[in-house]
């Protein structure tokens, strides 16, 4: 398998930049150099898996197909408790109409209920595909506990980062520092177990 001391090009199977820029700095003691799947002219594709695991599988096949290279994909999102899981692995594609429209639905889906009924994480899977046809992909799965808040706060991060309150820290995890963020999050989580598994192996 790759060699962390050897830098080496791996298509990163998403066109989302914020991801681009947390994996580019967690992953970057690996010694990988990530480049991002438009640069590579690899179209995404449709993630009709029922799992984080197999949709960020599906992303690392065809990116790997398409461009011959290693791949590394991920597949996160937010699961909320009061929601059954929900919106689990359609958090990017929510309400249909990017982060904010998003963040308003869950806000309206969890109306009044307390801090108590609020608990949530976030998921990260992210998978790294040595070629297209490897049959023995490692699996790396993160977790971040955390709950929803009643509104935005701060100005860092992506997605759901607004709403989402980190109680060690006692702020949302879109007012954290980034550097705080990549040591505690759920990629940063998912990102050590891949760092780990590339070393020993």
């Amino acid at each position: 398998m790759t060699d962390p001391s050897h830098n080496q090009s791996v298509v990163l199977a998403s066109g989302n930049t914020g991801k681009l820029r947390e994996l580019s700095e967690l992953l970057a003691p690996l010694g990988l150099t990530l480049k991002p799947q438009s640069q590579l002219k690899v179209h995404e594709v449709e993630e009709d898996g029922l799992s984080f695991v197999e949709n960020a599988l599906i992303k690392a096949r065809a990116a790997a197909r398409h461009t011959g290279l290693p791949a590394i994909a991920d597949d996160s999102g937010l699961e909320v408790d009061f929601l059954n899981g929900a919106p689990g692995i359609h958090s990017a594609r929510y309400s249909g109409a990017g982060d904010e429209a998003n963040n308003a639905k869950l806000l309206t889906a969890l109306g009044d209920l307390s801090k108590e009924q609020r608990g949530a994480r976030f998921h990260c899977v992210l998978v790294y595909l040595r070629h297209a046809l490897d049959p023995t992909p490692l699996v790396c799965h993160g977790s971040w506990e955390g709950s929803i808040l009643f509104e935005p706060h701060g100005e860092n991060g992506f997605g759901y980062d607004p709403l989402f309150y980190v109680p060690e820290h006692e702020c949302s995890s879109a007012e954290l520092e980034p550097s705080i963020k990549n040591r505690i999050s759920h990629r940063a989580k998912a990102s050590t177990l891949l760092f780990e598994a590339l070393r020993q192996s």
